[in-house]
């Protein structure tokens, strides 16, 4: 499996990814909520892999596009030590590793970039996804509580961070 800069002719297979990873309803977009264009999808890859201390990455094995991350990291002088990720899986890549590969790569490339702080929020009940993230060495820091709306109830997020 190769962890790599996402490009513009990804974004078709990225799309996939994004539709698939929202139906499992653990993404903050609900099924079919977010339509992504190749066009505006293409945009923000050039955005994101030119901005300073951020990237868009993509797991890829026999030219397929297996999973997402991006890390977008802040520009104010007080915040620019930190970044946010958003990752995606596809359902037929889950628990085969595209997570914490995805998750490795970009640790290391953030620790090159000199990044101290990563931060992210999950689905309280995303047990899966909660236990890859503790696996890679983030915590959780607290519960935003009642900060989703799903199925007809509230539901919490758990802040979690790791510090490089």
């Amino acid at each position: 499996m190769l962890v790599r800069r996402a490009v513009e002719q990804d974004v078709i297979k990225i799309i996939t990814v994004m539709k698939d990873a929202e139906a499992s309803g653990f993404m903050l977009y609900e099924p079919n909520e977010r339509q992504p264009t190749p066009d505006s999808l293409s945009k923000f890859i050039k955005i994101m892999n030119t901005a300073p201390k951020s990237c868009f990455f993509v797991a890829e094995e026999n030219e397929e596009i297996l999973g997402y991350l991006l890390l977008k990291a802040e520009n104010l002088s007080r915040t620019s030590h930190r970044a946010t990720i958003a990752v995606g899986v596809h359902s037929l890549s889950r628990g085969k590793g595209t997570g914490t590969k995805l998750f490795e790569h970009m640790i290391n490339w953030a620790k090159q970039q000199k990044l101290h702080r990563l931060e992210l929020t999950v689905i309280e009940h995303n047990s899966q996804a909660v236990h890859l993230y503790k696996k890679m060495g983030f915590i959780e820091e607290g519960v935003k509580r009642d900060s989703l709306w799903i199925h007809d109830r509230f539901v919490n997020e758990i802040y979690m961070s790791l510090l490089l």
